[in-house]
């Protein structure tokens, strides 16, 4: 952050590759065209859950949601970071970059809950299978779905509301490529105790107990697993579970990766496209991994067919 002059902010500048246009014309094709997959692969992922009757189950439930998640957070930034790759002047007003923060805190939230939630799902069907439709009945599942997204949106809300109540002053540059609660707690001039200390609280309850959560009931899952006695049904139980875990690893590892390793003062570029290609590709994944799944790619063929067919 850079502190230009001592006029009350009204924009800022997300000072992003700025420095490497090379880069950002590298980067514009590639982050376009995996955007422009990431909607469409999520997108059939919402279609295909809707319009097959086989896949109206909890897991497929979840899986939509996790899919609407994935087109909110990607779209509440790479449009506009694919704006600034063509432009020089790569600005965005204060209160524009507050919305955008508490959307991409709200959608990240959400997705850390809803992956517990979809890890308890998969303990309840594997390990409770007789009990599965009655403790997993279609309102409790919408019932946590709501619940998820109300409160991982009043956290955000909360935070950016206590964050923007602090004083803001100057014209100021952001080396990131998009506007986030950090970047913008850099900005206050007061005390950013109270901000701080609402976001570690957050980050306990979003990030830790929903990954200790997932933690336990795949260990639960584990032992289950090894209880039964032929290969055949092992690979059947692990199947019913093994993309719901690969998206976990990959969310949650990256997340480790670019916030728990050794801080240093000026970011390196590597971890920067890093941190903008996780952002793009994650999202993008996601459906991937899901419709690797012989019922998935079944129904999809399906809807496929009754689409072509009502032609």
């Amino acid at each position: 952050m850079e502190v230009l002059n001592r006029t009350r902010v009204s924009e800022i500048f997300l000072k992003g590759f700025s420095a490497y246009p090379a880069l950002e014309h590298l980067l514009f094709p590639l982050c376009s065209a995996t955007y422009l997959v990431m909607l469409l692969g999520n997108t059939a992922i919402v279609a295909v859950s809707v319009l097959d009757v086989h896949l109206h189950t909890p897991m497929y439930l979840f899986l939509g949601n996790l899919s609407i998640l994935d087109i909110c957070y990607t779209s509440s930034f790479v449009p506009l970071m694919l704006i600034h790759f063509l432009l020089t002047q790569k600005t965005i007003s204060f209160i524009g970059c507050a919305v955008q923060t508490c959307l991409s805190l709200s959608t990240g939230s959400t997705e850390c809950l809803l992956l517990a939630i979809m890890a308890y799902d998969r303990y309840l069907a594997i390990c409770r299978p007789l009990q599965y439709p009655v403790l997993m009945s279609h309102q409790l599942c919408l019932l946590l779905v709501g619940a998820s997204r109300a409160f991982s949106l009043f956290k955000s809300v909360t935070e950016m509301v206590i964050a923007m109540r602090l004083p803001f002053r100057g014209h100021y540059v952001v080396s990131h490529f998009t506007g986030e609660i950090l970047a913008v707690l850099k900005l206050a001039c007061g005390d950013k105790s109270v901000s701080e200390d609402f976001l570690l609280a957050g980050s306990i309850l979003l990030l830790c107990i929903p990954l200790a959560l997932i933690c336990l009931f795949y260990s639960l899952i584990l032992v289950t697993i090894l209880r039964v006695p032929s290969a055949a049904g092992r690979h059947k139980a692990f199947s019913t579970c093994s993309a719901h875990l690969a998206v976990v690893v990959l969310f949650y590892g990256a997340i480790i990766f670019m916030y728990m390793k050794p801080k240093s003062k000026e970011a390196h570029i590597s971890e920067e496209v890093f941190t903008v290609l996780y952002a793009v590709v994650t999202p993008m994944l996601n459906p991937v991994m899901y419709s690797l799944r012989n019922k998935g790619k079944e129904a999809t063929r399906k809807v496929w067919g009754r689409i072509w067919t009502s032609r």
